[in-house]
């Protein structure tokens, strides 16, 4: 990658970095404050003031600072016109939506920028918690300004695993035994930097998550030592017309293959 490249990606990462603070700020002031909220997607997903408040500013900082790239967003409706552009904007306003109803501090910012299918820049803000995760496709993942790295802990030391319980239906026994299932985080894109960060050594997460809801985090996990893959093992690609994907996992690079033997199953279902 080229000098040019990468100023580049410092360049994107200051912006986004930027625009998901001060929207993160916009949303922290509607937490625990019982926002309007809406359903969408046939009643099943809530959306509330606070998720369009901050896309709108997310909008309104990105969309002009850089106006040949795309913008794919949760809470925008989508245009195929993005598959036109080789860069564009991936956002999600509150990944953790339902938490944040809740009053529960699990829920971020999401901002990412992807590039012929990949992320090349990312962040996640999480205003309640204090948390900044910041990566480049070529630099450190960060938390809070510091590096953060994956677990080290070795296979056959407890798994900390952030997972629906029928999600573990077919595992061998003695590898669940070593299972520690955590409490639900309601947010995925934190869940994934809590992988990144070590928290965890792994996640496990069902069929239909979005780019959205990925993309950042991805990125951040790659940087610190992890994957994020289907169940075959391929990276995600993004910016498809189907912005949709299945079951996958993200774990360390050296786990990685454990978690998926023990879920070529679902795999081959």
């Amino acid at each position: 990658m080229s000098d040019r490249d990468v100023v580049g990606q410092l360049s994107d990462l200051e912006l986004i970095v930027a625009a998901a603070r001060q929207a993160g700020e916009i949303a922290l002031g509607y937490f625990r404050q019982s926002p309007e909220v809406w359903w969408k997607n046939e009643g099943r997903s809530p959306v509330s003031a606070a998720d369009f408040a901050a896309n709108e500013k997310l909008a309104a900082i990105l969309r002009p600072a850089r106006p040949d790239y795309g913008w794919l967003s949760e809470e925008t409706d989508d245009d195929a016109e993005r598959l036109s552009h080789e860069t564009l904007f991936v956002v999600d306003p509150i990944d953790g939506t339902r938490g944040f109803l809740s009053g529960l501090e699990l829920w971020c910012v999401s901002v990412a920028v992807v590039t012929d299918g990949r992320p090349t820049a990312g962040v996640l803000y999480a205003p309640a918690l204090k948390e900044l995760f910041v990566a480049t496709a070529d630099g450190p993942a960060l938390k809070n300004g510091e590096p953060i790295a994956v677990s080290a802990r070795p296979d056959h030391d407890t798994c900390r695993l952030a997972t629906a319980e029928d999600m573990l239906n077919g595992f061998d026994g003695d590898f669940r035994k070593t299972i520690e299932r955590v409490k639900h985080v309601p947010s995925l894109a934190l869940r994934l930097a809590m992988v990144a960060d070590g928290r965890l050594e792994g996640t496990i997460v069902k069929r239909n998550s979005h780019d959205w809801d990925l993309a950042a985090a991805d990125l951040i996990l790659e940087r610190a030592g992890g994957a994020l893959v289907d169940l075959s093992g391929h990276p995600l690609t993004y910016n498809r017309a189907d912005v949709s994907h299945g079951e996958l996992c993200g774990s360390p690079v050296a786990r990685l293959p454990e978690f998926l033997r023990q879920l070529a199953h679902r795999r081959d279902s």
